[in-house]
């Protein structure tokens, strides 16, 4: 499928067609985790955005805690 952008104010939007959002369990409503490798964007859906927010700041936090012992595990 070949998409093209869409002028939205000062930024370029991208149209997902209903039949797309639904193949994905996504909604208009629905976050996305988007990834670029410099050549290409990967659209992955945020099931639950909200715990995912909380889970990377718990993972940030315990790494800061820990990061002493997780360098001599590492060793």
């Amino acid at each position: 499928m070949i998409k093209t952008l869409t002028k939205h104010g000062n930024s370029a939007a991208l149209v997902i067609e209903r039949p797309i959002l639904e193949l994905l369990g996504a909604t208009a409503e629905t976050a996305f985790e988007v990834v670029t490798d410099g050549h290409a964007l990967i659209l992955t859906p945020i099931k639950d955005a909200v715990h995912s927010v909380k889970v990377r700041k718990s993972m940030d936090r315990i790494g800061k805690r820990y990061a002493k012992s997780f360098e001599e595990l590492a060793k």
